[in-house]
């Protein structure tokens, strides 16, 4: 690069504020060290400075000692557009190109940029709100925006741009700032993670530590932390600390040797004012750092720059240190990862158990209610049992007597006839209709509540379909209860492990109080220790971290058990419903069976009544047909009666003929017997209201053997009254006396030699067929 082009360039910037954009940027500068005199010194610096301009590559590889102390002692202000742009090799840059093209498109940031503008500088007359400064440092920010879209716009950038821009023209001001972004570590420090930053503090902190012990106690006892006061200095190179002159020499070097001077100057101030901070507070000191400190810095920067240089400063260590402070926050990182892992997975375990808990819940309340809704219909099932015992009990009342009825039936049906005749009373048949009505009455009104009792188990078993029995309450029981004991005991061993928690913390205090004057050791030994304590506290968040796992998965098993028990409840409770489906369908099946062998009952008794009505009917034909035939006997013995009154009275008018006509009367009264023989296998059974006829009664009696029928003219003579009791009791015979309806006792005589009682009736005897039974006619 040739001299007449720096010098071109230099004349350029150093143009009055009338002219053109970069020319009045230039101007402020330059307006105050423009003087008609210039002292002999002065035109020394700027043969120097215009000589290592113009060689300027043979001076930075040959003579960079010389050009350090040249720098350290100040750049000339009007070289300082230049100088810079050599420092940091921004002349001719392609990006320079671009500048314009930059300024046509739009930025995301540019509400933040216009915001912070009318903050930057605003004391500087160019600066001032609406001015021309304002508007290219706007260009100058919004241009980067757009080059570095990672870092955008960050506050603090735009005081090192505005220094830029009173140097030089706002497209060099830009080449700068980019080459400043990119080579000095300042792209770090402003990435939204700020990471540069937290090593240039950490690096800070242990330099304060190493050379100034008893300020790094006070503060730390004060709870001052670095990044309180020293994050400015990095971010802005002092700019907003320090008065312009003396961040503008500060500037220079920075331009140079980069960031170590920072360290150097911030370390240097600490040394120089380190007697006052130890006695002021938290607030004193920051209002120290505020006013007194940039009040001191008025009278020049020589004195601090000078302290500068007389601190100690290794590079390595800080490579060191930065090694250490990256494997730290890698760890860190790998921590939070972690911690952000487990939160998320104790944020969804929250949720499963918030979900767990209301399914619980919701189980808890059906399992009470099912099981209220059990006992009421276990209430109503033994109602409905009892019911259904009193109904099968009236049935098989019911049953019996039918069986009763047909046992009876059968023994009618297989008594045997009286010569043919059934032997059924009148008495006995409307017994067995009063009985077969009842039977039948009481056979619909058990058919009427077994079907009641019917509809009531098949409403009772659809409602219980969905309820367990009693044993699986109790057994639903045990197991909530041993559910609750194993919560009891989670929850303990969550305490256990909360108070674990706390143990620890109380040893960390104790052991942070014991380390309390640990800053007193040596460095090494102080990052060591320093390296313990952040190890015990990741110790600590991971055993916190663990416990809150432990918890959750505790939670989880226990409510995942409660899950799987209420599963097996509904399990259970739907086979057992299962169960008593089956069981009604057998029952059903059962009352079916019944119900059709009833039905094949009532239709066999209703054949059998049938039959006895027939038989019925046809033994009172016979019993008409009996007495026909009996008062035709009756009429016809009336007859013979008075034929035989008129034989004794022509008897005794003729006594010769007397015996003959009582011979012919025997063997009339003998062809009656044998018609009586004849009309005995006709003969019904006994009668409860027998037909009298004219002064003729029939008396029955019970006799067991075979009859035989007698009669004489003794026997006429005598009741039945004067029979031998022997004789009537071995005989056993039926005996029908007849009455004549004509009584001629008193005119007739005892005119009979054969011994006959003129005044009694003819007794018969007839035997009633097996029968028991006496018949006096």
């Amino acid at each position: 690069m040739s001299l007449s082009w720096l010098l071109e360039t230099d004349s350029k910037s150093l143009r009055s504020v009338n002219g053109s954009r970069r020319n009045s940027v230039s101007s402020l500068v330059s307006s105050s060290s423009a003087s008609s005199n210039l002292s002999h010194l002065e035109e020394d610096s700027w043969i120097l400075w215009g000589r290592i301009v113009n060689e300027w590559e043979e001076v930075r590889k040959k003579k960079e000692k010389q050009l350090k102390d040249l720098v350290r002692k100040g750049i000339p202000h009007h070289f300082r557009a230049i100088v810079w742009q050599l420092l940091c090799n921004a002349q001719n840059m392609p990006i320079k190109d671009q500048y314009s093209e930059l300024l046509k498109m739009t930025s995301p940031c540019e509400k933040l940029i216009r915001r912070d503008i009318a903050r930057t500088y605003p004391e500087h007359e160019f600066f001032k709100e609406d001015s021309l400064g304002q508007e290219v440092l706007f260009n100058v920010m919004k241009a980067y925006s757009l080059v570095d879209r990672e870092v955008g716009y960050c506050q603090g950038s735009a005081f090192i741009v505005g220094l830029l821009l009173m140097q030089m023209p706002e497209e060099e001001a830009f080449c700068v700032f980019v080459k400043l972004m990119q080579d000095y570590r300042l792209r770090e420090l402003f990435k939204p993670s700020m990471a540069e930053l937290g090593l240039c503090m950490y690096q800070f902190e242990f330099m304060i530590q190493e050379l100034l012990p008893d300020l790094h106690i006070h503060f730390q006892a004060q709870s001052f932390h670095t990044s309180m006061y020293a994050s400015s200095w990095f971010l802005t190179i002092f700019l907003t600390s320090f008065p312009l002159p003396v961040a503008t020499r500060i500037f220079d070097i920075f331009m140079l040797e980069g960031l170590e001077i920072v360290f150097r100057v911030g370390l240097a101030i600490l040394q120089l004012n380190q007697a006052e901070l130890i006695q002021l507070d938290m607030e004193g000191m920051l209002q120290h750092f505020q006013r007194v400190i940039p009040h001191q810095l008025e009278s020049g920067p020589d004195k601090v720059i000078l302290a500068a240089y007389n601190v100690k400063y290794n590079a390595k260590k800080m490579k060191k240190l930065e090694k250490e402070y990256t494997t730290i926050k890698t760890k860190e990182m790998e921590e939070q990862v972690e911690i952000k892992r487990l939160r998320t997975e104790n944020r969804l375990l929250k949720q499963r158990i918030d979900t767990l808990e209301k399914e619980s819940a919701s189980l808890a309340d059906r399992l009470i209610q099912g099981q209220v809704t059990h006992a009421q219909e276990a209430e109503e099932t033994y109602l409905v049992m009892r019911e259904l015992a009193t109904v099968r009990q009236q049935s098989e009342e019911a049953t019996a007597q039918l069986e009763l009825a047909q046992s009876t039936i059968r023994e009618l049906q297989q008594r045997p006839l009286l010569k043919g005749i059934p032997c059924y009373t009148e008495e006995s048949i409307l017994q067995l209709e009063r009985e077969l009505v009842q039977a039948r009455l009481k056979e619909a009104e058990s058919q009427c509540a077994l079907k009641e009792m019917q509809d009531k188990i098949l409403d009772i078993e659809k409602r219980n379909t969905s309820l367990p029995d009693d044993t699986n309450v109790v057994r639903l029981q045990e197991e909530l209860i041993a559910v609750k004991l194993r919560e009891a005991e989670a929850v303990t061993g969550q305490k256990e492990l909360r108070q674990q928690v706390r143990d620890l913390e109380e040893h960390w205090q104790r052991h942070l109080a014991r380390t309390a004057g640990r800053w007193k050791d040596s460095p090494k030994k102080n990052a060591m220790s320093e390296l313990q304590d952040e190890l015990m506290s990741v110790r600590l968040r991971e055993a916190e971290a663990q416990a809150e796992l432990r918890e959750s998965r505790q939670r989880m098993m226990e409510l995942e058990t409660q899950n799987q028990i209420h599963g097996n409840q509904l399990r259970r409770a739907e086979q057992e419903g299962r169960g008593f489906q089956e069981r009604v369908t057998v029952l059903t099946s059962q009352n079916k069976s019944l119900y059709v062998q009833l039905q094949e009952i009532k239709r066999k008794q209703a054949e059998i009544e049938c039959k006895n009505k027939e038989e019925v009917m046809a033994v009172r034909l016979r019993e008409a047909d009996n007495i026909a035939a009996m008062a035709e006997l009756q009429q016809h013995i009336s007859e013979l009666e008075i034929q035989k009154e008129e034989g004794k009275v022509q008897g005794q008018l003729n006594n010769t003929d007397s015996s003959q006509y009582i011979r012919d009367l025997k063997d009339q009264i003998a062809e009656l017997k044998h018609e009586i023989r004849c009309l005995k296998g006709q003969r019904a059974g006994s009668m409860s209201n027998q037909p009298s006829f004219d002064r003729i009664r029939i008396v029955n009696h019970y006799i067991p053997d075979d009859e035989s029928y007698q009669s004489s003219d003794e026997d006429a003579g005598k009741t039945p009254s004067h029979l031998d009791p022997q004789q009537s009791s071995s005989s056993h015979t039926s005996l029908i006396r007849l009455h004549p309806s004509l009584d001629l006792d008193n005119r007739l005589g005892d005119t009979d030699s054969e011994g006959d009682d003129d005044g009694e009736g003819l007794v018969l005897t007839v035997p009633p067929n097996g029968t028991h039974k006496h018949t006096t006619v």
